[in-house]
């Protein structure tokens, strides 16, 4: 194994069980750092550096207009035949400064499932509005978009964690595994 993985336990999966289909929703943890001197050297693996200072309270204005269903084309990169709706189920940031750590934020991000790089650019989102690039309802106005936008920077890959998988209960695992394998369309949107 790599030296960054360790595996604590294991066990056979019950019966019906996919790891990305089975899933009810997934948890990630977004880390960064905007001080001048970037991350600690020993955080630098989960902790990415923006250089230019940001207001928590914009970015999380900004977040809050992206929750729920919605097609989120412009923060994903295209995959044929995948749909980019999605429900973001929470997505709030924190200020998790310290004295050793100054301006460090943290965003928790949660949503049934994620389309390839969306975490980092929903964050990138907020970021450019944090620091005053863009108004904070133009992440809204994205979500009218039916493809990838470039008006929405990917953050850094290094401030990126999933940190928790929920599942249902054993018995529950093939039929959500069948119902998330259910393409959405933009009729689904209509009927939240």
């Amino acid at each position: 194994m790599p030296q960054d993985v360790r595996i604590h336990r294991c066990e056979f999966a019950p019966d019906g069980f996919d790891a990305r289909f089975s899933a009810l929703r997934r948890h990630y943890l977004y880390r960064i750092t905007t001080h001048p001197r970037g991350a600690l050297p020993t955080r630098t693996v989960d902790t990415a550096t923006w250089n230019r200072p940001v207001d928590l309270e914009v970015m999380q204005a900004t977040a809050d207009v992206l929750i729920g269903l919605h097609d989120f084309a412009a923060f994903c990169k295209h995959r044929e035949g995948a749909t980019t709706i999605r429900d973001l189920q929470r997505f709030e940031w924190r200020d998790v400064s310290t004295e050793l750590e100054p301006q460090v934020y943290e965003a928790h991000v949660v949503a049934d499932a994620f389309c390839w790089s969306m975490v980092r650019s929903l964050v990138g989102a907020c970021l450019v509005a944090g620091e005053g690039r863009r108004e904070t309802g133009f992440a809204g106005e994205l979500l009218r978009e039916t493809s990838r936008s470039s008006w929405v920077p990917v953050a850094p890959a290094n401030g990126l964690s999933l940190v928790r998988v929920d599942y249902p209960a054993a018995d529950q695992l093939a039929a959500r595994a069948e119902a998330t394998r259910a393409t959405r369309t933009a009729g689904d949107l209509r009927h939240s």
